[in-house]
């Protein structure tokens, strides 16, 4: 029987370029469509504006065989999946370029997590960079396998926090998502005692150890109580641990099939996925990585 998709629903957006990172993406985004009752649509980027960049312009044979492998891809991949409700768009920009596009009526783009693609480096981290940035919804990023093994429904979706407006936009979706997945959610605040200051706006020094974990306790806290309401169904458990955030997040990916965190932080999650925190879930994480945005998602 064909899937009855509803007329408002928004795509799951896959991007594509025929890298082993793709059938993973694939998969994941399909069943991600499943939960939420909607279509999927892959999306491979020539990125035809970089082959004009050199001093001799790109013969049309060149820009020829660029297209078909395109197209290539593309009809392989469905071919994998052999769903009625997936669907293709082939884009001559950027993958980035096409990706943001294709965000503003998406309700996740996911991308794969290796770059072995010269055509599009559709998962490389510069990309998932910027569309952590500019996307007009979530961002995925498929790492590893232990979401498509047996048990992976048993495993917690885990949400990384520090009371930023980014951190709000995480737990949005890291409610929706395990509440889709009927799965715990863990609240994760890590800190440590430089990125202490940043976070509660007072010099380290000026609290007592405890007195400053309860503080952070009272704030997680607080910032689910703004959420839980709407998801009764959600089992939480919150984590408050004086330890470096990169790190910590990395130990709950090995356990979690899925870690929620926003697009930018401040204290112990500052810059992330701008920076040095967000590099290393996006290449190191043990499980997908869902960036939420703060805008439309």
């Amino acid at each position: 029987m064909t899937k009855r998709i509803p007329p408002t629903a928004r795509p799951i957006v896959v991007g594509v370029d025929g890298s082993t990172g793709s059938p993973a993406a694939v998969t994941w985004g399909l069943q991600a469509a499943g939960r939420y009752g909607t279509s999927l649509t892959l999306v491979h980027a020539l990125g035809l504006p970089d082959y004009h960049l050199g001093a001799v312009p790109p013969t049309d044979e060149l820009l020829h065989k660029v297209r078909v492998r395109g197209e290539t891809i593309l009809r392989e991949m469905t071919a994998r999946l052999d769903d009625p409700v997936v669907g293709t768009r082939l884009s001559d920009e950027p993958a980035a370029s096409a990706l943001i596009e294709a965000s503003r009526d998406a309700r996740l783009v996911v991308l794969g997590s290796t770059e072995h693609s010269r055509f599009s480096a559709l998962f490389g981290g510069s990309v998932t960079t910027a569309l952590a940035g500019h996307a007009r919804c979530p961002v995925v990023s498929v790492r590893g396998r232990t979401w498509d093994l047996p048990g992976a429904r048993q495993r917690p979706v885990v949400a990384g926090i520090d009371g930023s407006a980014a951190a709000e936009a995480a737990l949005v979706a890291a409610f929706t998502e395990a509440s889709a997945r009927d799965a715990e959610l863990i609240v994760v605040h890590a800190w440590e005692d430089v990125s202490a200051s940043r976070s509660f706006g007072d010099p380290a020094g000026n609290y007592g150890w405890s007195a400053f974990t309860e503080s952070a306790r009272r704030m997680v806290a607080e910032q689910v109580a703004k959420f839980a309401d709407a998801h009764p169904e959600v089992t939480v458990r919150q984590v408050v641990v004086q330890e470096e955030p990169r790190q910590e997040l990395l130990r709950w990916s090995v356990k979690a099939q899925l870690i929620v965190v926003g697009s930018r932080g401040r204290g112990g999650f500052r810059g992330l996925l701008l920076g040095s925190t967000g590099q290393t879930l996006v290449h190191r994480a043990a499980c997908p990585v869902l960036i939420a945005r703060t805008g439309r998602s």
